[in-house]
């Protein structure tokens, strides 16, 4: 009897450590599973560039959890091409390159469990040119983006939104349809959170840019332009835009270009002269692409900062008359110099409005409110803002490249130097924007032409408020001859 107790109390101390064994190994199986959870879910990882060009057109500033994600953006033209002006996103001025999914201005990054997908630099401020129509266009970084439609690309993440059929059963067939492999976790947040979530953080920042963006009195602001301002109110600062009057809804900018930011720091940036520092330019605009002073990459904004200090202005692709920007350089700097050289006695500094006489909604656009609301950002951090100004008028610009920042004057209501040249009555009242062929004679875009290539232009029509062209008087005066001359000399720039 006592030989079967302790074969009995044998067995069970084995069944014990057999027990034991298993919970050990399920205890083991748990945690590397919740690490693997918590690796996966954690990871904040963008695609990293080494060349600093490409890092520019694809590197992260830590703007992908503003934007839709990946498999998203990539399935949204694809579902809903009947909101888009023509064929896919190229049809809103987006600029794709061989080896690249995503367009110029992208970038992706690992966030969350998820491929997500941002805006950077290159997004605004990355143009193209072409010779002829038939001409393959030349891509320029640092260069206005006067193709890119913005303010299409918000209407038409809006309406996507509000298609019924932005479901998890619609949109991942699709998905998986141009290469999205999901594992059973992939599938789960995409089916029961990730559209569904993507679709309501859509539909509010419809209601909160509505007052903007689809408020009948408030016009378009067309290719190569945006509200710089407004969106930042609506969507960082949580304004109430429905009490904002009409007037300060209107201020359609052009695209700047940002090379060459070297010699500009510590004179007034912007369009209004609204801050002197070139860092917090910078992280203003970081802002603008959704990134927030959480998510910010700013490693990756420094790392493009530097380059973008020392990054030259492109040389004018195309035959110079150098005898005649020889007489012409004399003009310029009799003319001109003074306003848009970098050594001039004003740039950088602010005409008042009464005396440049542009288009003033853009000025009236950034308020005295909006710089108090400012300085509350980045609060804590040395990289606080402490620049940002109101102003009374638009700041004297240097003229770098100047032939590749067509159209013309703050709110881009000029399509030529030689129409700028010209008295505003003599300027033409309407022309097409975001043609990117080139007018070698008049230095600009060809503006006669509504449609081509599967694409339409916008209308500038310059009696629509914010898009008048009076103004800048400078050189109106000059024979056609000193004309000829000027804008010879300018190409060279």
């Amino acid at each position: 009897m006592n030989d079967e107790i302790a074969r009995d109390s044998g067995s069970a101390g084995s069944q014990h450590k057999g027990w034991r064994r298993a919970l050990i190994a399920i205890a083991i199986v748990l945690v590397l599973f919740a690490a693997y959870l918590v690796r996966r879910f954690t990871r904040n990882e963008p695609v990293v560039y080494d060349n600093i060009v490409e890092h520019y057109k694809y590197g992260s500033l830590g703007s992908e959890g503003f934007s839709p994600p990946y498999w998203v953006f990539k399935a949204l033209p694809v579902m809903f091409p009947e909101y888009l002006p023509g064929k896919g996103y190229q049809s809103l001025g987006f600029v794709y390159e061989e080896g690249h999914d995503l367009p110029i201005g992208f970038s992706r990054r690992r966030l969350n469990g998820l491929d997500g997908v941002g805006l950077n630099c290159a997004f605004c401020h990355t143009g193209t040119v072409r010779d002829t129509p038939t001409s393959k266009p030349r891509i320029y970084v640092g260069m206005p983006a006067h193709q890119f439609d913005i303010e299409g690309y918000f209407k038409f993440l809006f309406a996507c939104a509000l298609d019924q059929r932005f479901t998890p059963d619609q949109m991942i067939p699709v998905m998986e349809s141009l290469g999205a492999d999901f594992d059973p976790i992939d599938r789960a947040l995409y089916r029961y959170v990730v559209i569904n979530q993507v679709r309501l953080g859509l539909l509010q920042a419809r209601d909160r840019l509505s007052a903007l963006i689809l408020n009948p009195e408030v016009p378009p602001w067309g290719l190569g332009r945006v509200d710089t301002f407004n969106p930042y109110k609506a969507l960082q600062l949580n304004y109430p835009m429905h009490e904002i009057p009409v007037n300060e809804l209107i201020g359609p900018a052009d695209f700047p270009q940002i090379w060459n930011q070297a010699p500009r720091e510590g004179l007034y940036l912007h369009w209004d002269g609204n801050n002197n520092s070139v860092d917090e330019r910078n992280l203003g605009a970081a802002l603008g692409t959704g990134a927030t002073p959480t998510s910010l990459d700013y490693a990756s904004l420094d790392r493009i900062d530097k380059w973008l200090r020392e990054f030259p202005p492109p040389k004018y692709p195309y035959p110079i008359d150098q005898a005649l920007a020889d007489k012409g350089e004399v003009i310029y700097h009799a003319q001109c110099s003074s306003c848009h050289d970098f050594d001039g006695k004003y740039i950088g500094t602010v005409i008042p409005l009464e005396k440049i006489g542009t288009d003033p909604y853009r000025l009236h656009n950034y308020t005295y409110d909006l710089t108090v609301n400012q300085a509350t950002l980045y609060a804590g951090m040395p990289w606080r803002f402490t620049h940002w100004r109101k102003s009374d008028g638009y700041a004297c610009q240097a003229l770098d490249g100047i032939w590749a920042r067509a159209p013309y004057l703050h709110n881009g209501s000029v399509p030529t130097l030689r129409a700028l040249l010209e008295l505003p009555e003599n300027r033409p009242a309407v022309f097409y924007r975001g043609y990117d062929v080139y007018d070698q004679e008049n230095v600009g875009f060809v503006s006669n032409v509504p449609e081509a290539d599967g694409r339409k232009y916008f209308r500038m029509d310059r009696t629509v408020p914010g898009n008048d062209n009076g103004g800048h008087l400078y050189g109106t005066d000059l024979s056609p001859e000193e004309k000829d001359a000027l804008i010879e000399y300018m190409k060279t720039l």
